[in-house]
């Protein structure tokens, strides 16, 4: 008799079970912190994110035949990218005492500080807390950091509702289970407010038709999300969060008197890939519908009900909420958050042109009070030679006792600032090297982003904070070759494919893939409305000039009036721009020849074979050449 074997079962990942057996993220987490090791093993490693934390070690420092070098980088979750001036400060101490001298404003509006000890951690975690401060939450399969707009509008409601539901849906999807409490503060619940009744019920109402039912963790359950899970809210036309790039977006919509009305919601954005695995890619939100004011609370319960239930626990790869909305469809997806809702969603509400704004300077806040907006490059926050950053924040949060808000292109925002001490205050700034006025600042720092990468970030495989500036710099200095001296580009580098500086919605992205060599992304545009493409797999930096140069030089023949850079790679289509560099030579008039640059002539037939090699393996004719003649005179 012939029987068909039954169907393997499948497993969960390894974090599932770690998550199962950790008791609401204790274990074995609070067992290894009293011991003598300098690190936490693999399964502690998982759980200690949720509490804020990544365990890393700093690969300069690495000696063959020796141990790593352990230490801790710290995520503060501080909804909306507020910092108020105790927890600033506590910060900044804390940098000095137990990290290393810095602090470093992250893409989703927190603040993070490197180079803790294992030993130092309990100490650092506590002193966060008791100044209103928090890292529950800012890493692991959990939400994280809830971002909006850091404009201190106090004329424009709108802006203030964001900020508000940004903390409350913060406070909403916050674990509950008391394990950060336990661990870091032995028990103590420190409260720096009180949260909003509504927010309360809404968590303990549960969810209609839930496959979970946990007094512990009434919204997550035991196993908490599949993998991380990200929200934004922000108000109409203003894209300085990145929008299209969360799990979920929110859209503060107000009637003609100000009044808050409801929300439209985004849905499915995410950016984490891994090279060379075509099943993952980037992906940018679809609009779901509309929500009431009364509704938003079961709105996010359903849309996380929905990921915790149908989101891939076998493949972590796979299990960001995105990939569900790619398998799915906008439809089923909706479909199954209405069903957890009880009700229809409405339609999604017209909407304004998004632009991103990124409030360099001085402004007016629309109260008679005064904010600052100071870019902060690459958001690392430091003293350096003549400029020094760090004091200069020190001195005027110690003085003024002024709040900050941290900006999702990790720059910085003092704000509350009454206008008799603008003079001062800009005194402080211009003495320790401070630009204030944004049109002194080259556009491509301006609007540049890069992660931390090496020598901290276990997942790094090439350079990206320490690369960027002198990359920015080569990059201008192509612009002014071609005659394109002033123009703005937004350029993004990461040292790994996960994408934290969202490279992906950059007009030219750097994606590290090997040691020393990047793939290249075209076609966002400057307000972050698209996705850009992946268009050369393996780009060495130093063949960054004569990539780039066809490039600038096809854009700046063939634009049109006004359009980016991104505009028009994603207009022309990335097989003119291939055509076009494969046959670019640099003409003498734009080429500054130098007793050691000749010109070399080729037989025609030779020159076909060239330029077809070129197309084949999507670089210039002047890079396969220049390879070409390094090989051989080293066989010489």
């Amino acid at each position: 008799m012939v029987t068909t074997p039954p169907a393997p079962t499948r497993s969960v990942s390894k974090v599932e079970e770690i998550k199962a057996k950790s008791n609401y993220l204790r274990e074995p987490l609070a067992s290894e912190l009293g011991n003598d090791s300098n690190f936490f093993t693999d399964d502690a490693v998982q759980i200690l994110k949720f509490h804020g934390s990544y365990q890393q070690d700093n690969r300069d420092n690495r000696v063959k035949g020796q141990e790593k070098d352990y230490q801790f980088m710290l995520r503060t979750r501080n909804p909306g990218g507020f910092i108020p001036p105790q927890l600033y400060l506590a910060l900044d101490d804390i940098a000095n005492q137990y990290g290393n001298q810095t602090l470093r404003v992250t893409t989703r509006q927190g603040l993070q500080v490197h180079g803790i000890l294992k030993q130092n951690l309990k100490t650092v975690i506590s002193t966060i807390v008791n100044n209103m401060g928090s890292t529950l939450g800012a890493c692991g399969d959990i939400n994280r950091n809830v971002m909006a707009p850091p404009a201190p509008f106090r004329n424009r409601p709108e802006y203030g509702y964001a900020w508000d539901y940004a903390n409350r849906i913060a406070d909403l999807l916050s674990p509950q289970s008391g394990a950060y409490y336990e661990i870091w503060l032995d028990g103590e619940k420190m409260i720096s407010a009180e949260e909003a009744p509504e927010v309360k019920a809404a968590r303990q109402a549960g969810i209609p038709g839930s496959k979970v039912q946990d007094a512990r963790e009434p919204i997550y359950g035991q196993q908490f999300m599949p993998r991380k899970f990200k929200i934004s809210v922000t108000v109409p036309g203003d894209n300085s969060i990145d929008l299209l790039t969360h799990d979920v977006s929110l859209v503060v919509i107000t009637n003609a008197q100000g009044e808050l009305e409801g929300f439209n919601v985004y849905a499915g954005g995410g950016l984490g890939r891994t090279h060379h695995k075509e099943e993952t890619f980037p992906r940018a939100a679809d609009s779901i519908g509309y929500v009431e004011k009364a509704d938003v609370y079961d709105l996010i319960k359903a849309i996380v009900a929905t990921q915790r239930d149908y989101g891939d626990r076998y493949n972590r790869r796979h299990a960001r909420m995105k990939y569900l909305l790619a398998d799915w469809g906008v439809e089923k997806f909706r479909a199954q958050v209405e069903t957890f809702l009880g009700k229809p969603l409405a339609p999604f509400k017209p909407l304004p042109e998004w632009r991103y704004h990124d409030y360099l300077g001085w402004h007016e806040q629309g109260d008679g009070k005064l904010f600052c907006g100071l870019s902060v490059e690459n958001g690392r926050i430091k003293d350096d030679g003549v400029f020094q950053l760090k004091q200069a924040l020190r001195q005027i949060v110690e003085t003024y006792q002024i709040p900050l808000r941290l900006t999702a292109n990790h720059n910085i925002i003092l704000y509350e600032i009454d206008p008799r001490h603008q003079g001062k205050i800009q005194a402080i700034l211009t003495e320790r090297g401070v630009v204030t006025d944004p049109n002194q600042i080259d556009t491509l720092v301006r609007y540049s982003m890069a992660c931390p990468a090496l020598p901290t970030c276990g997942l790094a495989v090439t350079e990206s904070e320490r690369a960027l500036p002198a990359i920015n710099a080569r990059i201008r200095q192509v612009l002014k070759k071609v005659g394109l001296g002033q123009e703005s580009i937004v350029v993004r580098m990461t040292g790994c494919p996960n994408g934290c500086a969202r490279p992906y919605m950059a007009e030219l992205g750097f994606v590290g893939i090997t040691p020393n060599t990047y793939q290249i992304w075209l076609g966002g545009t400057p307000h972050q409305t698209r996705l850009a493409q992946a268009y050369t797999d393996k780009l060495a930096i130093d063949q960054l000039e004569s990539f780039l140069e066809p490039l600038f030089v096809y854009f700046k023949q063939n634009r049109q009036p006004q359009e980016s850079f991104g505009e028009f790679c994603g207009r022309v289509g990335f097989a003119a721009l291939r055509q076009f560099s494969a046959a670019y030579v640099p003409a003498p008039a734009t080429r500054q020849r130098t007793k050691n640059q000749h010109r070399v002539s080729v037989p025609d037939e030779m020159f076909a074979q060239l330029k077809q090699a070129s197309l084949e393996e999507k670089r210039p004719m002047n890079q396969i050449i220049q390879a070409a003649l390094e090989a051989y005179f080293r066989q010489s």
